[in-house]
């Protein structure tokens, strides 16, 4: 089985979010399970010299962009057992940042289009071509409508995941002639509401498309979470599959973790005290083993439930014992409120603006609860890695928080939820939380079945196989 994973971004060579890490994560697990995995993503001018200089260039070739051509160097890497390929093309990808260029729609409707005419020049056919997101969603399309039938290109199945369903690619038409270049008599493939609209031609002419939870799966269908994309999903329901992120558990081990202030497991976590007293010195809180800390690491913008945390925060912080420590950056409204909130409550109250990867570490040993009140999640990892260093999580139940917490009240679960997108529901279940910590006993077997739960991605990887080996099957 060889499976060609395209990714606009992977660990270790770059990354703005959870793309990344799934890049640079399921990869390296499918390797361990003995699939042929190969990596191809931009060779963009940002990657740290010390990876630039463990790559080689293989070859060079011509990428048609619509009514012209455009040059393409593939350079080839090796990281962690899996090959990467990176194309190179200084104009599109010689940039500061990845996204939010005027030019994106050709930037990767020239990256979508190299993926394919890579396979001409390496001696490596995959049996499937696994798209993400909406800079690579042009592949399936090209594919279909240009390269399926062409010598060389015969079987290959593909699949498209889709990360987050709010970024779609949405172009005027002009583009189609223009930029994409595929048939006039094919672009009823590529248009929907009036616009083109890259992840809806993926979604038509991919085998299969995945999305990164169960539940996110089936939210989707709902107007409601599918940024208008629900009537092309209802109709190609047929082809559309849940299959949950895992997290890199040896990277996030805090056995081992270099990044906090000292090691534990499951068995002895008796040392996520020092984790916290720590943490409380950092963000120059009182230090105080008895007073419960509440981590959150986030964007700071609306979906992430951050409306839901100013309704009612003034009331949890002026009525209860807790303290809070924030790691992000974001919107105005929401960093200038946390600003404001630190000014009045310095005592309970501890906040860094931006995203420090070393101390979201430290936040998620040292603190006792991780807030996560998310409008919508389709996964995310914050919750996994929570759960890994023994922070309960509370969040709300969507996408893969709802597949990955599951609520403390049956005395089986390994967290606090709550269902309405409701600020008071949302402080009913901090309130729970806090009440569960003062039962010192009882919170000690919820941390340790916190730190025991499974979210590695071997499951996932699996999961993928399955659906790999069933595509392939049907050729």
């Amino acid at each position: 089985m060889k499976v060609l994973f395209a990714s606009s971004e992977a660990v270790p060579y770059m990354a703005s979010g959870g793309l990344g890490d799934v890049a640079g994560a399921l990869p390296k697990a499918l390797r361990r399970r003995l699939i042929g995995c190969r990596v191809v993503m931009p060779m963009y001018s940002s990657i740290k010299e010390e990876l630039r200089n463990e790559m080689k260039f293989i070859t060079s070739f011509s990428v048609p962009v619509a009514w012209r051509r455009q040059y393409c160097g593939v350079f080839e890497a090796k990281h962690n057992g899996v090959i990467y390929y990176l194309i190179d093309n200084q104009y599109y990808f010689k940039r500061d940042g990845i996204y939010g260029f005027y030019d994106d729609a050709e930037r990767f409707a020239f990256f979508s289009r190299a993926i394919l005419e890579l396979i001409q020049y390496i001696d490596w056919k995959p049996d499937v071509i696994h798209c993400n997101d909406w800079q690579t969603a042009l592949t399936p399309v090209f594919y279909s409508k240009l390269y399926a039938n062409s010598p060389g290109y015969e079987n290959i199945k593909t699949v498209f995941t889709i990360h987050n369903i709010q970024y779609q690619g949405q172009y005027g038409k002009e583009i189609l002639e223009d930029v994409i270049g595929i048939p006039q008599s094919e672009k009823s493939v590529l248009e929907y509401d009036g616009d083109i609209n890259f992840i809806k031609g993926a979604i038509e002419c991919a085998n299969v498309v995945t999305t990164v939870s169960p539940t996110y799966s089936q939210e989707i269908l709902d107007p409601w979470y599918s940024h208008g994309l629900d009537t092309i999903l209802k109709e190609r329901s047929w082809k559309l599959r849940g299959i949950l992120n895992g997290i890199d558990t040896v990277s996030y081990d805090p056995e081992t973790d270099k990044d906090i202030f000292a090691n534990y497991n499951s068995e002895d976590f008796s040392n996520k005290e020092i984790n916290k007293t720590k943490l409380q010195e950092l963000f120059e809180l009182p230090v105080n083993k008895d007073i419960p800390v509440i981590g959150i690491v986030s964007r700071l913008v609306a979906h992430k439930g951050f409306d839901l945390i100013k309704a009612v925060f003034d009331e949890l912080i002026s009525n209860d014992n807790v303290q809070i420590c924030v790691l992000g950056s974001g919107e105005w409204q929401y960093e200038t409120y946390f600003k404001e909130l630190k000014d009045r409550f310095p005592d309970k109250v501890g906040l860094r603006l931006g995203f420090v990867p070393d101390l979201a570490r430290k936040i998620y040993a040292g603190s006792d609860i991780f807030l996560m009140p998310s409008k919508s999640e389709p996964c995310g990892l914050s919750q996994m890695v929570a759960l890994r260093y023994g922070s309960i999580p509370i969040v709300r139940e969507t996408g893969g928080l709802k597949d990955t917490v599951h609520d403390s009240g049956d005395n089986m679960g390994n967290g606090f939820t709550f269902s309405s997108y409701n600020a008071h529901d949302m402080l009913g279940a901090i309130r729970r939380a806090l009440d569960g910590y003062r039962n010192k006993d009882g919170w000690n077997i919820l941390i340790k079945r916190a730190m025991e739960c499974d979210n590695r991605w071997e499951k996932s990887a699996g999961d993928y196989i399955k659906l790999y080996n069933e595509l392939v099957k049907n050729k």
